[in-house]
C-alpha cells in the first residue's frame, strides 16, 4: 500500500488543522460514514505521533500515515488523496 497526498490536499489539512511543521496526520479506520473502500467503514483523521507506520507520505513536513493496526483496511489497494476545488475539502480515491 502507498499513500499520495496532493499539494493542494496538504495545504487543506495545514490549514483546516493549524498545524505547524514537522507534524503528523493518520487516516485510521473508524465505524460508520460513507463513501470508504469498504463498506460501513470510513476513514477518520488525528493529529498524532505514529507508533507503527504501515505507509506514509510527506508533503511540505507533514507526515501524513496510516499506521499498521489499519492496514487491513485497504485490501493492498493504494490510497490517493485530492484536494476537490468544487467541494472545497480533500477526497479519497483507492487503487489497486
Amino acid at each position: 500500500m502507498k499513500i499520495q497526498i496532493s499539494e493542494d490536499a496538504a495545504k487543506w489539512y495545514k490549514d483546516e488543522l493549524e498545524l505547524e511543521s514537522p507534524s503528523h496526520v493518520r487516516f485510521y479506520v473508524r465505524y460508520g460514514g460513507f463513501g470508504g473502500n469498504i463498506p460501513g467503514f470510513s476513514l477518520g483523521i488525528n493529529v498524532e505521533e505514529p507508533e507503527e507506520i504501515h505507509s506514509s507520505a510527506k508533503v511540505d513536513h507533514i507526515t501524513f500515515f496510516v499506521d499498521q493496526d489499519d492496514a487491513w483496511y485497504f485490501e493492498e489497494k493504494d490510497l490517493q488523496i485530492d484536494y476537490n476545488p468544487k467541494m472545497k475539502e480533500p477526497e479519497f480515491h483507492y487503487q489497486g
